[in-house]
C-alpha cells in the first residue's frame, strides 16, 4: 500500500532533502507540501529540484483538504504543536521532527492522538547515530548517577536546548539516580550557570552553547570519583542522516495509537 505523505516545512533544511527521497521510494507518495514563503510554487522546484506537479500550500489546513495518510512536520517551534493537533483532528498520523516542544506539550499530543485513534512519532533527532547516543546514555545512567548534557548548535538556532538534548535529558531524568552533585537550591552565586534543570524525576542539567562553526552536537558527561565518561554526537552540514530515519517513521507511525518518542522506539 502506498503511504501518502504531506511535508510541512518543505523548503527547510530537512524538508528539501525529504522531497526527492519520498518521490524515489516506490511505497511512498508526496501528497502535499507546506511552506508559507513558497506558496503557489511546485513542491519539487521549491525543494531545489524538478517540477513534480504538487503545489506548495501556505497552511497545513489547505494541504489537509486533499487525501493523505501521514503529516511530517519540519517547521518551527511556534507552529509544530498546532500542526500536530490539526493533523490528528483531520485523521492523519504525524511524524514530528521539529524541536521546541516540552513534556506538557507531548502529554497533550498523546491525549489527542489516543482520542483520534492515530499515531504520533516524535524525535529530537532522526539520525541513527544520534539514536544510539541516547540508547548508550540511558544504559550508562543506570550505573553512573551524575550526568549533565551540553548542547551545541549554530548561532542562529532559535530554540534552546535543541530537541536532541531536551529529549535526552527528559529521558535521563526518568532513570532512578542519586547524584553526588549538590542540589541547585543549596548553591550560592549565579545558580543559572549550573544549566537548566530538565525533566521530571531527577532533573538533568543542560547547558546550551550557540555560536558559529557548530551545526548540531550533543555531549553527555558522566562522572564518578576519579573517572569520567563522555558520549558525544556531532552532526554534519547535510540533512541526509535524518532522511532515512524520518521515512522509517512515516512508514511505521501508524502501527500504534498514541505518542511514541525517539527513533529507537522502532528499533529492536
Amino acid at each position: 500500500m502506498t503511504i501518502r505523505i504531506v511535508v510541512a516545512g518543505v523548503t527547510g533544511w530537512v524538508g528539501r532533502a525529504l522531497v526527492p527521497a519520498i518521490v524515489a521510494a516506490p511505497d511512498l507518495e508526496l501528497a502535499g507540501a507546506v511552506a508559507r514563503g513558497a506558496a503557489g510554487r511546485d513542491a519539487g522546484e521549491a525543494a531545489g529540484g524538478s517540477a513534480l506537479g504538487v503545489p506548495v500550500h501556505a497552511t497545513l489546513a489547505e494541504a489537509l483538504a486533499a487525501p493523505s495518510d501521514v503529516v511530517v512536520d519540519y517547521t518551527k517551534p511556534a507552529y509544530v504543536k498546532g500542526h500536530v493537533l490539526a493533523a490528528l483532528a483531520a485523521g492523519r498520523h504525524v511524524v514530528v521532527g521539529t524541536s521546541g516542544l516540552g513534556a506538557d506539550d507531548y502529554a497533550e499530543i498523546d491525549r489527542a492522538a489516543r482520542a483520534a485513534g492515530r499515531g504520533v512519532l516524535a524525535a529530537g533527532n532522526f539520525s541513527v547515530t544520534a539514536t544510539l547516543l541516547r540508547r548508550f546514555a540511558l544504559e550508562a545512567a543506570r550505573y553512573v548517577p551524575d550526568v549533565e548534557v551540553i548542547d551545541y548548535a549554530a548561532a542562529g538556532k532559535p530554540d534552546v536546548p535543541s530537541g536532541t538534548a531536551r529529549e535526552l535529558a527528559e529521558m535521563l531524568a526518568g532513570v532512578e539516580r542519586r547524584p553526588a552533585a549538590r542540589p541547585v537550591a543549596e548553591l550560592s552565586g549565579l545558580r543559572d550557570t549550573r544549566g537548566a534543570q530538565v525533566g521530571q524525576g531527577t532533573p538533568v542539567p543542560v547547558h546550551s552553547v550557540r555560536m558559529p562553526s557548530f551545526v548540531l552536537s550533543c555531549e553527555v558527561v558522566f562522572g564518578l570519583p576519579d573517572e569520567r565518561l563522555v558520549i558525544r554526537h556531532d552532526a554534519g552540514s547535510s540533512a541526509a542522516p535524518y532522511v532515512a530515519g524520518t521515512l522509517l517513521a512515516a512508514r511505521r507511525v501508524g502501527e500504534a495509537v498514541g505518542l511514541r518518542r525517539g527513533l529507537d522506539s522502532l528499533m529492536g
